[in-house]
This record gives structure tokens, sequence and C-alpha cells, in this order.
């Protein structure tokens, strides 16, 4: 991961940001007391799907969790014409 300050990135902001895109390595840029971090989209796109992933994970376990301690309800099914 590389850092730079916010100075030398927006003296090269274009160059950056193809790089940023083409090695899909995050930027950690500096300004005083302010960091971010500069991600491609296709990683941007990547760990938002897996947050995603694991919210829907812990819902299943919690989910398993409740069915194994027998808090369940039981419902008849009914036949659709």
């Amino acid at each position: 991961m590389q850092v730079s300050n916010y100075t030398k990135v927006r003296q090269n902001f274009s160059n950056i940001i193809e790089e940023v895109a083409a090695t899909d390595q995050p930027l950690i840029v500096t300004k005083k007391d302010i960091n971010v971090v500069m991600i491609s989209l296709e990683r941007f796109n990547y760990l938002e799907k897996q947050a995603r992933n694991n919210e829907y994970t812990s819902k299943l376990q919690r989910s398993y969790e409740q069915a194994r301690s027998g808090n369940t309800v039981a419902h008849e099914l009914i036949e659709v014409d």
C-alpha cells in the first residue's frame, strides 16, 4: 500500500488515478490531520459485496442459532390454485 501527501496527489492526479485503477492497489492520501484512501471502483465494489455477504452470513447464523434453541414457529402450508 502506498502513501502520498495531498500536494503530490493534486499535482499528478490524472496519473495517480490511472495507476490506482491499473494496479488495483490502494493509495493513502495524507493532508495534515486528514487521511483518506483512494481505491479503484473494482476494489470498492468487491468490498461492498463482501460487506453485504458478511451481513447475510450473520443473519443466517442468528437464524440457525434460534432454530437450534427451539425458537421456531410452525405454520400450516396452504394450497395455491
